[in-house]
């Protein structure tokens, strides 16, 4: 299949572009050519800035493709140049949990309702994130209904090349006793491993399907289980008081993802228990802990 990438060029989108040329797919990526990239002649490329209305429609005239495989969409503007600009039988969108208004225990796909509020024409800075990506939604939902998409929900990435560094965060601060303001300690949440989060994306590309579907590992952790384990590893203790740094998964509620849809497709998300500790190892060893 001729496969488009709008992105790619880092953390789960790495092991997605793996993903899709192991499975033998044509694949094109589309970047603004600043970051270099690992795939060398396997790829073809096409540089072009995703907020450029008349530059996207430049750079994909004349062409066309079985999936496009967006990464980096974060707004209703997003969805509206590229559906605009790019001939394609399937688009798949990287959404996030965070359209769930609020998550909560067995967060389902049907609880977040593309077409049931306004959708707001928006850039990236007009809305926080949550926001913003659910008018990238409601874009799909409500203007491009009549097109082949799908919406992949995914909860915190994590693994060893997470730039965001937000798990790390606890890791050191802990390590190194620096105060931490939490004000979620003890609510159940989910994550999902980098490496997955990338393969689900390619898997979906030749199924025929349309809509949402949610991608988390199984099970929850907490924050209070987190920090017990690095304390336990490193014979540390953290600092948590209202007056510390503020935590950067502050303001997430108790949550699980549901992905029975995914499951149901043949994909099965690993369970997080069973690889988070081994990340919290890694993480520990980097910031000197042992």
């Amino acid at each position: 299949m001729k496969i488009l990438v709008i992105g790619g060029t880092r953390f789960f989108g790495i092991h997605m572009v793996r993903e899709l040329l192991a499975r033998r797919h044509d694949v094109t990526i589309a970047t603004r050519g600043k970051s270099s990239d690992e795939y060398g002649d396997s790829v073809r490329r096409i540089v072009v800035d995703r907020t450029d209305e008349a530059g996207m429609k430049n750079a994909f005239r004349g062409l066309r493709y079985d999936v496009a495989i967006d990464n980096i969409a974060y707004c209703s503007n997003d969805i509206r140049r590229t559906m605009e600009a790019v001939t394609c039988e399937k688009y798949i969108f990287m959404s996030s949990t965070a359209v769930y208004e609020p998550k909560h225990i067995d967060t389902v796909e049907s609880d977040f309702d593309g077409a049931g509020k306004k959708l707001v024409w928006c850039e990236r800075k007009d809305f926080p994130y949550d926001e913003a990506k659910r008018q990238a939604e409601r874009a799909l939902w409500q203007k491009y209904s009549d097109r082949n998409w799908i919406a992949a929900r995914y909860p915190f990435v994590i693994g060893k090349d997470d730039y965001t560094k937000r798990l790390l965060w606890y890791v050191e601060h802990t390590v190194k006793s620096v105060p931490m303001s939490i004000d979620n300690l003890d609510c159940q949440m989910g994550f999902v491993h980098s490496d997955e989060a990338g393969k689900f994306l390619a898997f979906l590309a030749d199924k025929n399907i349309k809509g949402a579907f949610n991608g988390s590992a199984q099970g929850t952790i907490s924050i209070r289980e987190i920090i017990s384990y690095v304390e336990k590893k490193t014979g540390t203790n953290a600092v948590i008081k209202e007056s510390g740094e503020r935590a950067p998964y502050n303001g997430e509620p108790e949550y699980s993802i549901n992905t029975e849809k995914a499951k149901a497709l043949g994909f099965r998300f690993s369970t997080l228990r069973d690889w988070i500790y081994e990340l919290l190892d890694f993480y520990i060893q980097e910031v000197g802990g042992f």
